[in-house]
C-alpha cells in the first residue's frame, strides 16, 4: 500500500513538473513567433488568408428510378442502392427517364 501511495505522490510531482516545461516552452514559442512577426512588419490583423476559390454547389439531377414499394428514387449516379442491385432495372424507370433514353 505505502509503494503505490509513493508512486501516486511521485506521478503527481512528474505531472506538475510537465505541465512547467509545458508553459515554459509555450512562453517560449510565443515570444519566438512575435519576434518573427516583427521581424518581418507582420501584426496580427494582416490578413494572411489566400483567396479562397468559390465551392461549387452540386447540381441535383432527377431521379431516374423509383421503387414502387417504398417510393424511394435513386438517380442512376454513384453506387446502387440495394433494392436495385441485382434486378433488372428497366422494371424500376420513371416515365420520365424512359423518354431520354
Amino acid at each position: 500500500m505505502e509503494k503505490l501511495s509513493g508512486l501516486k505522490l511521485e506521478l503527481k510531482k512528474l505531472e506538475s513538473e510537465i505541465d512547467l516545461a509545458r508553459e515554459r516552452e509555450a512562453r517560449l514559442i510565443a515570444e519566438r513567433v512575435l519576434a518573427l512577426l516583427a521581424e518581418y512588419g507582420i501584426t496580427i490583423d494582416t490578413n494572411t488568408d489566400a483567396p479562397r476559390r468559390a465551392r461549387r454547389k452540386g447540381t441535383r439531377v432527377a431521379p431516374k428510378y423509383w421503387n414502387p414499394k417504398t417510393g424511394a428514387t435513386w438517380s442512376g449516379r454513384g453506387r446502387a442502392p440495394l433494392w436495385i442491385s441485382g434486378e433488372d432495372r428497366s422494371q424500376f424507370l420513371l416515365p420520365d427517364a424512359q423518354k431520354l433514353e
